[in-house]
């Protein structure tokens, strides 16, 4: 056996610096990280995907409960266990084209021509928020409030708003104009537990949603913003007014 290797066997190893074993723990932190980010992000793209299939699905088939009617549904049922909600849905042609040109006159008045945004209407309600120093309004389209009522809660805050935005666009892509406005109309809420424009119409005039005219039309339009407390202060000042101001705008309400 030679000297040289018997001398390199016998060597002492040279001690792993400090600066090493910080640098080793270091990097298994930064790894642990990027794949609880890679997670994150993962599950993100699957939930935009869940929303994207049952958009696909929703753009052919009636849905028969939103997030916002079953929210409201345990809220009613938390004090009456067998309490139901007022709902029937009504296709299209079905529905006054009054209450159409009201709730896009009251509504969202550049519904025909947006791509589910309407980035003015937006800023100014941005503008509004920031002066307030809280969410006090979100400047939503029809199709931003068919994606809140469809798949979200009624909570107010910026992450929601750009999760909403990115239904609406979804929405705009796979369904026409009409088909929004016509799932629209039949999910909304008009008051408590009373959801959709057939009930709406049957609940307040005892009437189809076909033969609703133009106040009535209007005054359910106006209704929307606050539909629960209109629900339980029907001679409001507020609405008689507002009514009217729609009244004389759904001429202009361009339908899809």
């Amino acid at each position: 056996m030679s000297g040289a290797g018997a001398a390199g066997r016998g060597a002492p190893r040279s001690p792993r610096s400090p600066r090493s074993v910080k640098s080793g723990r270091g990097g298994g932190w930064i790894k642990w990280i990027k794949w609880i980010f890679l997670g994150l992000t993962l599950l993100v793209l699957l939930l935009q995907l869940y929303f994207f299939v049952q958009i696909c699905w929703w753009s052919r088939f009636n849905p028969s409960m939103t997030s916002f009617m079953s929210a409201q549904l345990g809220a009613l049922r938390a004090t009456r266990p067998n309490a139901a909600l007022e709902h029937k849905w009504v296709p299209y042609g079905a529905i006054s084209a009054n209450l159409k040109r009201a709730v896009i006159a009251s509504e969202d008045a550049n519904f025909a021509e947006h791509d589910g945004v309407d980035w003015v209407a937006l800023e100014k309600a941005y503008a509004r928020n920031t002066t307030r120093h809280r969410v006090v309004g979100g400047g939503s389209t029809i199709t931003q409030q068919l994606a809140k009522n469809l798949f979200l809660s009624g909570s107010r805050s910026y992450l929601r708003k750009g999760q909403e935005m990115v239904i609406a666009f979804m929405l705009e892509t796979v369904m026409s104009k009409q088909r929004i406005l016509e799932i629209y109309l039949n999910v909304v809420e008009f008051g408590r537990g009373v959801f959709g424009a057939e009930a709406a119409a049957r609940h307040y005039f005892r009437l189809p949603a076909a033969s609703l005219n133009a106040a009535q039309a209007a005054r359910l339009a106006v209704m929307l913003p606050n539909p629960r407390f209109y629900d339980r202060h029907r001679d409001s000042g507020y609405l008689t007014r507002r009514t009217g101001l729609i009244v004389n705008r759904m001429n202009s309400a361009e339908l899809p």
